[in-house]
């Protein structure tokens, strides 16, 4: 499909990015019922990790890994906390869209289809973060004694190392939809994608607890920018100067999914035939 050049100035491409951030947040906002559902969930689960991962650390006498009882159980609230903001389960929409044709008239709209979706995702973890994530957290502080992140600093690196994991989070999925325009059927890869990417971010247990060996692999993988690092901020697991290094990581891998998106995208672009009247 001809490229259109149609394209807004930077201000008003800014000003258009944080009125679809604001439509993201509106339209998330209207299922007040899933929030309160994934409150709930995440809250019950929450009990229940922190139950089996604290009594790891106490059977064991001592810090595992590099967490102690506190460290690990900020670890399974704020990951708790931030399993609706960052979006580890993916998205179908757009590769729905390659499958139907529909992809073209994103492709004729005058802004990157990127950016229009990766802002209705910043507008989706907005919501999420306030309905669901804060009050998980209330909830795990109100019953159980986590640390809290060490210093401003940390507390700052932390809301970064957040909002780098829901864009790198989005990229990764955004490029998997992408491989639509030659595979049509993704649920499949999708599905492993879910399972690989779970397992290797740390939504079950901390990654600095796998095997040498796995967690070599989970290292050399996105998977950590997703949430393990985040988690490392916020839990006071790394700080001051290897805090810095965990997030300027997390920014490359975030880079590095964007580029590899819009690589996707454009030579998909070239290769889409939309049938029909």
């Amino acid at each position: 499909m001809p490229a259109t050049d149609e394209r807004p100035g930077l201000r008003s491409g800014v000003r258009v990015f944080a009125l679809l951030v604001a439509a993201g947040f509106r339209r998330h906002s209207t299922y007040r019922l899933a929030l309160l559902a994934g409150l709930t969930t995440n809250s019950v689960f929450g009990l229940v990790r922190a139950s089996i991962l604290s009594a790891t650390v106490a059977s064991a006498g001592a810090a595992v890994g590099g967490y102690d009882t506190g460290q690990v159980l900020a670890f399974v609230w704020w990951g708790q906390a931030l399993l609706g903001t960052v979006n580890l389960w993916g998205f179908q929409e757009v590769a729905d869209r390659v499958r139907t044709g529909d992809i073209a008239v994103d492709f004729l709209r005058p802004l990157d289809p990127q950016l229009v979706y990766l802002a209705g995702d910043l507008g989706r973890a907005g919501i999420n973060l306030l309905a669901r994530g804060l009050p998980v957290l209330a909830i795990g502080w109100l019953l159980s004694a986590f640390s809290w992140p060490p210093g401003p600093l940390s507390w700052l690196l932390g809301v970064v190392s957040v909002l780098v994991a829901v864009v790198a989070a989005f990229a990764g999925g955004f490029a998997v939809n992408l491989l639509a325009f030659w595979l049509v059927e993704i649920r499949g890869l999708r599905m492993l994608y879910t399972v690989l990417g779970g397992f290797l971010c740390g939504l079950y247990v901390p990654v600095p607890w796998f095997p040498d060996w796995l967690g070599t692999l989970a290292r050399w993988s996105p998977f950590p920018a997703m949430l393990q690092n985040p988690l490392d901020v916020l839990t006071g697991r790394v700080i001051g100067a290897d805090a810095v290094a965990t997030v300027v990581t997390q920014l490359a891998w975030a880079g590095a999914l964007l580029a590899l998106g819009q690589v996707l995208l454009r030579r998909g672009r070239r290769t889409l035939e939309v049938q029909g009247g």
